[in-house]
């Protein structure tokens, strides 16, 4: 892990020890931090664009100041390597301020950057697909931090330790309505003979970068909407979309089977694999 605060120049450079448990202290605190993990395959920093969208959406909804993206991705890409298969993580910490809630006085956001071994088995969802359990746990109501992918993940930590109970490879979270939001991971798309759906993330969820690739890509054809569980039981193709695991159709949800019809499933994925 890298840490970067700015120098009086404004500039970026590598934190010392001592300066980097301060630089990350509202962070481990107050969860006052947000982030975007990306697929960096073979030293591309694959849908970069959106990436830095989601990062600059967030620092304008979290009152934040954005560092220059021509910099980030210089910093980006200096983690990784043209024969690596990565998952690069970039977090941006609200800068030191006083003590308490309050921003003002906080200075600019610290950098945080880190590496892991890209998860190869996604590789293998993306072709052969996937079933989904239901989670029993449900989302709050959050419209404030909706959307958003801040360093609060207790939700999603209760999500997968029920996902890992049950041994499920992945799972649908629905929200204290019963509207399906997404998966534990992954954002969800359905199709209903001609018609596109994803699910309504005004109030719960994270509004994932290959979510919003799909929304530019299929444009009218795709409805937001709240929607009950029996909708996708019923749906006619199911998929669900992450940075990391790409376009990965959907096989059964429970005990239902979905259709093996994966005709959007395949053009998205064909259109995305186009686009690096």
């Amino acid at each position: 892990m890298h840490i970067f605060i700015t120098d009086s120049t404004g500039a970026y450079k590598k934190a010392t020890d001592a300066e980097s448990l301060a630089s990350v202290s509202r962070g481990w605190q107050l969860g006052d931090a947000h982030f975007s993990t990306l697929h960096a395959c073979q030293g591309r920093l694959i849908n970069w664009s959106y990436h830095v969208a989601r990062l600059q959406q967030a620092c304008q909804r979290l009152h934040m100041s954005m560092p220059n993206a021509d910099k980030l991705r210089a910093l980006a890409e200096a983690m990784i390597d043209a024969q690596s298969d990565r998952v690069l993580r970039i977090t941006l910490v609200r800068g030191i301020g006083g003590r308490g809630y309050s921003i003002a006085g906080c200075g600019a956001p610290a950098l945080v950057l880190n590496c892991a071994p890209f998860p190869a088995h996604y590789y293998q969802w993306r072709q052969q697909g996937v079933s989904l359990g239901i989670c029993q746990g449900r989302l709050g109501n959050s419209p404030l931090l909706a959307g958003l992918k801040t360093v609060n993940r207790l939700e999603q930590v209760l999500l997968k330790a029920e996902l890992d109970a049950q041994q499920w490879p992945e799972a649908l979270v629905l929200d204290a309505t019963d509207n399906v939001i997404e998966a534990v991971t992954a954002n969800v798309f359905w199709r209903e003979g001609e018609r596109i759906f994803t699910p309504d993330l005004t109030n719960a969820g994270v509004c994932g970068t290959l979510r919003a690739w799909c929304q530019h890509y299929l444009g009218s054809r795709l409805t937001v909407t709240h929607s009950p569980l029996k909708r996708l039981l019923a749906a006619d193709e199911v998929w669900l979309t992450n940075a990391l695991m790409g376009i990965v159709p959907v096989t059964a949800i429970g005990a239902q089977k979905i259709s093996s019809s994966t005709i959007i499933t395949q053009e998205l994925q064909q259109a995305y694999e186009h686009t690096h």
